[in-house]
């Protein structure tokens, strides 16, 4: 859910026939299971034009262009096939949010809290479109993104205290997303390893993840 592709987990495996074939993907789960698991990171981004925002109206149109333009060179497709009322119904979910981070007016990531019973909250999806990796708004977005977990039950009121925040990543993710979520006071609590059909990263469209002015 995080970081820059890796080069290894989104090269195009072929068989001995040279067919598409598949690549070994790890999924680590991690965890906090109280507020104070959650661990300030020093150098993340403190600009001012950077401000991190709730998207309190559900729009089906803004969710999917971020996990386009998020995903789109990590692999994520589970929900390309969605259509717009699944995505609106998913989005009125008394628990669910997404939290923006924008930068200068121009959106450059999000995190999506999907609410689960017994006080669980999941990190369901959150990471950043690739012009704004690796200057920090990562570990910003992500702190305040988890503290919004823990308080969830503020802002629902038929909801019970949050009591554990978890999410998972994956080797897809890229090679730093493990050590962001540790560094930020989340704990592994399972792994595992399995072969999956060879997807090549679907794009928001073809050509973006090409070098980017910034």
């Amino acid at each position: 859910m995080h970081g820059s592709p890796d080069p290894a987990a989104t090269a195009a495996p072929t068989d001995a026939t040279g067919a598409p074939g598949t690549v070994s993907v790890t999924t680590w789960s991690l965890e906090q299971t109280s507020p104070h698991d959650l661990t300030p990171v020093h150098g993340v981004d403190t600009r001012p034009g950077v401000r991190i925002e709730r998207a309190e109206a559900p729009s089906p149109e803004f969710s999917r262009f971020l996990y386009t333009a998020v995903g789109g060179d990590v692999t994520w497709t589970d929900r390309l096939g969605w259509d717009r009322a699944r995505w609106q119904a998913f989005l009125e979910r008394p628990g669910t949010e997404t939290w923006v981070a924008w930068e200068r007016g121009t959106p450059a990531g999000f995190m999506e809290l999907d609410a689960q019973p017994e006080g669980v909250v999941e990190i369901s999806y959150f990471g950043l479109l690739p012009a704004f990796r690796g200057r920090g708004i990562g570990g910003r977005l992500l702190t305040a993104g988890t503290a919004r977990a823990w308080d969830l039950a503020l802002r629902w009121p038929h909801r019970e205290p949050t009591r554990r925040v978890w999410l998972h990543t994956c080797s897809k993710d890229g090679p730093h997303a493990l050590h962001t979520y540790r560094r930020h006071g989340f704990r592994v609590f399972a792994t595992t390893a399995e072969r999956e059909p060879y997807v090549p990263p679907p794009g928001p469209w073809p050509g973006a993840h090409g070098p980017h002015d910034r």
